[in-house]
């Protein structure tokens, strides 16, 4: 079954979200790093966690663009 254009360009746009998402986490560690520890010691599990979640999210997205992309191009 073809993908359509929408769910493509839906799907291009899920895995945008996700990296702007992952990218504001990474962010939040190297400020973390950067700015507050040794003393701010205990924010790492939480903040590591979040990276970690939204990193694999996406990495998830990614997948599944490039799966759609993949069967687009067996159905052309």
């Amino acid at each position: 079954m073809a993908v359509s254009p929408e769910e493509l360009k839906s799907l291009e746009k899920q895995v945008k979200k996700a990296k702007r998402i992952a990218t504001e986490w990474a962010g939040q560690m190297h400020d973390l790093a950067e700015e507050r520890l040794p003393a701010g010691f205990e924010e790492i599990p939480e903040i590591a966690q979040s990276t970690f979640d939204a990193c694999k999210a996406w990495k998830e997205a990614l997948d599944k663009l490039k799966a759609a992309e993949t069967q687009e191009l067996a159905a052309s």
